[in-house]
C-alpha cells in the first residue's frame, strides 16, 4: 500500500488533554514483536474472530505470532495516537516492511478495555486504511488499542500500543469578560438596587468567588448567583458601606481568572458646616462660609448661594456650582436689608438644608453732610432704569411661578407687563405686584401654552425703560 487512507469507526470518545503516545519499536524480520509488558503465548488473531490469552492485570499484551511466514505481513509500523478529544480518539500507523507474498488485504484495528482480556475488533472486515477514528466514546473510557496487517492467509503480528488511552474532559481556561460600563467606577445612589451580570468562559463550570476590599461578602447584604456562563451580585437597597473594591475570582484545575469591579454608593451632601457675613459697604456684601463634614461619600460640585430682601421673603439664587467658600454679592438695592443662605451640591443634586446667615446686610443710604450756607437742593427726578433685569427662566406645568425685576425711577413710574408684547394686565391668569422698586409677575399654574418672551416696562414723565426674559413651561426630567 503505497497511500494513506482515512477511517471513522463506528465507535464514540471523550478527553482532556492531547495523549502523545509512545511508538512500539519496528518489528524484526521474524515477524515478532514486543509487548508492552512480558508476552504471553497466544495465536495471532484472525480478522473475523481475534483469539486472545489473559492479558497482563495491567496491561494486554501482543499475541507471540505463529513461526514466520512468507504468506502474512508483518507488524505495521510507528502506531501512533493522532488525537484524542472528549468523545473521540484518532490513531495512525505504516504499513508493515514485508506485505506478504499473498499480497495485503487491508488493517483489523482491536481494543482492549484496561482491566479486560478480550481484545474487540473496532472493525469487522479489514480495511485498506493508515488512520482510523472512534467516536461516540464515553467520559472516564480508558482502553488499549492495536492494529494488525491481514493478507489472505490470515492476520500478522499485530503492533501495540503501550500505554492506555483515557477519554477525560476537556478543560477550558477559565476567562472573565467584564462588561464596558463595568471597567469604570460603578455609581449608585443610596437605596437603589446594584444587579451586576458577570458573563465568564470555562469548561468545566469553574468554582466563583467574590470578595468585598478582600474579604468575604456579607450574605445579609449581598447575593450571588453563579450559572453556566454567568456570575451576578445583587444587592437589594445599597449603602455607603456598600462601596469599595470587588474582586470575582474563577478556579478550575489549578487554572485562575479575575476580575475588579469597583462600585460608589452615594447621596446627598450636607449644608456648609458654617457661613458668616464678614462686611457690608454700598450695595456690597461679602460671604464666607466652610465646607459640610459630609459630602455624600463623593466629591463636590460646588455651592448654590442665594439671597432673599427681608420685606418680600423670596429667595433669589446669585451663585451656582460656585467652588470657592468665599464671595461678593454686589448691585444690592440700597435701603433694602438682606439675609444669605449657602447649599451644598454633588451628583445626587442639591443638600436637602442650607446655612443661613444670622446677621443681616442692610444697605444703608450714603450720608448727606447739610451746608448753612449756598446749599442748593437737587432734584433728583429721572427717568426708569432697571438695576436688576428679568432672568430667563424654567416652569414646571401646574406650579406657580413667579418673574422678578428691579427698577428706579422718580417721580414713581407706571409698571406694564407684557407676554410676546401684548399687554397681560386685567388678564386673572396673572398678578403683578410692585413694592420698593422691586417688581413682581405670579404666573398661576402655567401651562407650555403659558411659554414666551415677557417684558417689564416702567414709564414716567421723564422717560422709559424695560427688560425682557424667556420662560419656558415644560414637563421636570426624571430619572
Amino acid at each position: 500500500m503505497t497511500g494513506k487512507g482515512t477511517y471513522e469507526a463506528p465507535l464514540v470518545v471523550q478527553r482532556n488533554q492531547l495523549l502523545s503516545l509512545p511508538r512500539v519499536p519496528t518489528p524484526e524480520a521474524s515477524g515478532e514483536v514486543a509487548a508492552p509488558e512480558p508476552p504471553r503465548e497466544e495465536q495471532a488473531p484472525q480478522p473475523q474472530e481475534p483469539v486472545t490469552e489473559a492479558p497482563d492485570p495491567e496491561a494486554p499484551t501482543a499475541a507471540k505470532p505463529v513461526p514466520p511466514s512468507e504468506d502474512v505481513p508483518s507488524a505495521p509500523l510507528r502506531l501512533t495516537v493522532e488525537d484524542v478529544s472528549d468523545s473521540s480518539v484518532t490513531v495512525s500507523w505504516e504499513p508493515p516492511e514485508k506485505l506478504g507474498r499473498l499480497g495485503l488485504q487491508g488493517y483489523v484495528l482491536e481494543l482492549c478495555e484496561e482491566g479486560a482480556s478480550e481484545w474487540v475488533p473496532v472493525n469487522a472486515r479489514p480495511m485498506m486504511v493508515t488512520q482510523q477514528t472512534m467516536r461516540n466514546l464515553a467520559l472516564g473510557d480508558k482502553f488499549f488499542l492495536r492494529v494488525a496487517a491481514v493478507s489472505s492467509a490470515g492476520a500478522g503480528p499485530p503492533a501495540v500500543l503501550d500505554q492506555p488511552i483515557h477519554i477525560q474532559e476537556i478543560i477550558e481556561a477559565p476567562k472573565i469578560r467584564v462588561p464596558r460600563h463595568l471597567r469604570q467606577t460603578y455609581i449608585r445612589q443610596v437605596g437603589e438596587a446594584v444587579n451586576l451580570q458577570i458573563p465568564f468562559q470555562g469548561k468545566p463550570r469553574p468554582q466563583a468567588s467574590w470578595t468585598h476590599n478582600g474579604q468575604a461578602l456579607d450574605s445579609r447584604q449581598a447575593t450571588v448567583r453563579t450559572g453556566d456562563q454567568d456570575s451576578i451580585l445583587f444587592i437589594r437597597k445599597a449603602q455607603r458601606s456598600d462601596s469599595g473594591h470587588y474582586e470575582l475570582t474563577l478556579q478550575l484545575e489549578g487554572l485562575e481568572a479575575k476580575a475588579a469591579i469597583d462600585i460608589l454608593v452615594i447621596e446627598q451632601p450636607g449644608p456648609p458646616s458654617s457661613i458668616r457675613l464678614l462686611d457690608v459697604w454700598g450695595c456690597n456684601a461679602a460671604l464666607e462660609w466652610t465646607p459640610p463634614q459630609d459630602t455624600g461619600n463623593t466629591e463636590l460640585l460646588g455651592y448654590t448661594v442665594q439671597k432673599a430682601d427681608k420685606k418680600t421673603g423670596q429667595w433669589f439664587t446669585v451663585l451656582e456650582r460656585y467652588h470657592p467658600t468665599t464671595c461678593t454679592i454686589s448691585n444690592l438695592i440700597v435701603g433694602n436689608t438682606y439675609s444669605f443662605r449657602v447649599f451644598s451640591e454633588n451628583q445626587c443634586g442639591l443638600s436637602t438644608s442650607a446655612a443661613v446667615t444670622k446677621e443681616l446686610a442692610h444697605i444703608k443710604k450714603a450720608d448727606i453732610a447739610a451746608k448753612s450756607k449756598g446749599f442748593i437742593e437737587r432734584d433728583f427726578s429721572e427717568a426708569p432704569s432697571f438695576t436688576q433685569p428679568l432672568a430667563d427662566h424654567t416652569s414646571t406645568p401646574g406650579y406657580s411661578t413667579q418673574l422678578f425685576c428691579s427698577v428706579r425711577a422718580s417721580p414713581k413710574p407706571k409698571i406694564i407687563w407684557m407676554k410676546n408684547k401684548m399687554d397681560i394686565q386685567g388678564d386673572p391668569k396673572y398678578r403683578a405686584l410692585s413694592e420698593q422698586g422691586v417688581c413682581t409677575l405670579e404666573i398661576r399654574k402655567p401651562s407650555p401654552f403659558d411659554s414666551g418672551v415677557y417684558t417689564c416696562k416702567a414709564i414716567n414723565v421723564l422717560g422709559e425703560a424695560s427688560v425682557d426674559c424667556r420662560l419656558e413651561v415644560k414637563a421636570s426630567a426624571t430619572h
